[in-house]
């Protein structure tokens, strides 16, 4: 057995469709209708431009397959996602644009810019942009 790559994170959303509106216009990613028997009412996944569906957006309401208590809000032992993007200065205007609290970041022995910022839910996003 081998990981190849992560396949994608599930947010529980008190807001459904505020969050998955969020990721659209943040990332860029195209929010698409869960698959049968989920609904458009509890669940929105949200695609990259290869066509992976990289986060799963349910509401607290949606059925799951492994049920346990959940709460929305601060994410437990998850602290955070990180995604590996391109283009930091039009991600970082269209957090100012939008007002959101943010932070940059730079690790220089290994070319990177960091933006860290927060979904509607309490997510914790690391936007990973590498030089070169």
């Amino acid at each position: 057995m081998t990981v190849e790559r992560l396949d994608h994170v599930n947010i529980i959303a008190v807001d459904l469709q505020a969050t998955a509106q969020f990721y659209a216009e943040l990332l860029d990613l195209e929010i698409r209708d869960a698959p049968p028997p989920l609904t458009p009412q509890n669940a929105r996944w949200a695609f990259d431009r290869s066509g992976q569906a990289v986060i799963h957006i349910n509401s607290v309401n949606c059925p799951r397959r492994f049920d346990r208590d959940v709460s929305p809000g601060p994410t437990g032992s998850i602290h955070h996602i990180a995604f590996r993007c391109t283009g930091f200065a039009e991600m970082e205007a269209k957090l100012k644009a939008r007002g959101a609290d943010y932070k940059a970041s730079e690790v220089n022995a290994i070319g990177l810019r960091q933006i860290f910022t927060l979904d509607p839910n309490g997510v914790l996003l690391e936007l990973n942009f590498f030089a070169g």
